[in-house]
């Protein structure tokens, strides 16, 4: 039984949208299919509420600061 489906309309830049239509032709699929696994994963991504990777780069570069200061706290 087929998934049903909702029209929308939407925007995005050229250059995004021939890499979709890109990858849907090189593996044989339709360009829906690959928006759709493009939008799960997404939304999967976004619900393990972890933390951007520029956020956790920030936290080890000060970690890494200011380990001298942790030890010696830790004294």
């Amino acid at each position: 039984m087929p998934v049903p489906r909702e029209k929308f309309s939407s925007q995005a830049s050229p250059e995004l949208l021939a890499a979709i239509r890109d990858i849907a032709r090189k593996d044989g699929r339709h360009f829906q299919t690959v928006l759709e696994d493009a939008l799960r994963e997404y939304i999967a991504n976004r619900s393990q509420e972890r933390p951007r990777a520029s956020v956790m780069a920030h936290f080890q570069a000060s970690a890494e600061k200011n380990r001298r200061l942790g030890e010696l706290l830790a004294k």
